[in-house]
């Protein structure tokens, strides 16, 4: 299989980089992209898709600049975008066929290829109801149905789980799971479990740069010595709360708590403890949270 080279991918604003030098090789398989707010997963991605330009750096699929390759680099992609806007007069079938019109699929294959997907994200009961009466997770499945509507041998979510209640996010993982094989598919969200559950390879973003990038178990020795457990009172668990990285409270009873916490410095009496995903996205990012 062919991958999507990244080489030194830069995005300026004035004296702002959304983006910073970011050099990366995809191959098959699910790459979940994890960063806060503002980290540059967007703007990343719509380079990714030849929406915008990059001040600096190339990216090439299949050792091919994406500008040089124009619309069948484009036929090749499937995208959804983080804010997915619909025509609220169509059916979901109408919305496909639309979509797979302006993507030149025949009329056959836009035939196989909507009753497939609505029938894979659980639409094919709504078949004519418009899309103004469709839900947010419903406009959300339907969003992810349509990048996938060509097939695409490279496939980029931006959040596809907003907006998805837990039954639907387990059956969204399952579909990408099943489609990776052979493909490039590369998805951002906040929901840790999400990309922890299908994800080859994590990357950590974070202020414009690929901070980390390995497997779940990889990332996790990142933060190995950083996670800890402590079982104290309520009284001290609040003051605590205002020092700390807490990843998880839970009242035991009475007034016992116990504390997961993400630092580098424990309090005494705290016990180590195995990292989770999470905990290495708070250890990375406890800095904006102003956290030791």
């Amino acid at each position: 299989m062919q991958t999507l080279q990244i080489e030194h991918l830069t995005k300026r604003y004035h004296e702002f980089a959304a983006v910073r030098d970011v050099t990366l090789t995809l191959g098959s398989g699910v790459y979940g992209l994890l960063g806060a707010n503002g980290a540059g997963k967007t703007t990343l991605m719509r380079m990714l898709c030849g929406i915008l330009a990059p001040t600096e750096g190339t990216v090439r699929w299949g050792g091919t600049d994406i500008t040089r390759l124009g619309e069948s680099y484009r036929a090749l992609l499937g995208y959804l975008p983080q804010d997915f806007g619909c025509y609220p007069d169509f059916t979901g079938p109408e919305f496909l066929r639309y979509i797979a019109a302006l993507k030149g699929l025949s009329r056959a294959e836009t035939a196989r290829r909507t009753e497939a997907l609505l029938r894979q994200v659980g639409l094919e009961d709504a078949g004519r109801k418009k899309l103004r009466a469709y839900s947010g997770g419903m406009r959300q499945r339907l969003g992810i149905a349509q990048a996938m509507l060509n097939d695409p041998q490279i496939l980029i979510l931006d959040e596809p789980t907003a907006g998805l209640d837990p039954r639907e996010r387990v059956r969204f993982r399952n579909l990408i799971a099943d489609y990776a094989k052979g493909r490039t598919v590369l998805l951002s969200t906040h929901i840790v479990s999400d990309v922890e559950a299908i994800a080859d390879t994590i990357l950590l973003m974070k202020a414009g740069r690929i901070e980390e990038a390995g497997t779940v178990a990889q990332l996790a020795d990142t933060a190995a010595g950083k996670v800890w457990t402590l079982r104290t009172d309520t009284a001290t668990a609040a003051k605590l709360e205002s020092v700390y990285t807490v990843a998880n409270l839970h009242h035991i009873g009475g007034e016992e708590v116990e504390l997961r916490l993400v630092t580098a410095a424990p309090p005494a009496g705290a016990r180590p403890a195995v990292p989770t995903l999470e905990d290495v996205y708070l250890w990375h990012f406890a800095d904006e949270e102003g956290k030791p």
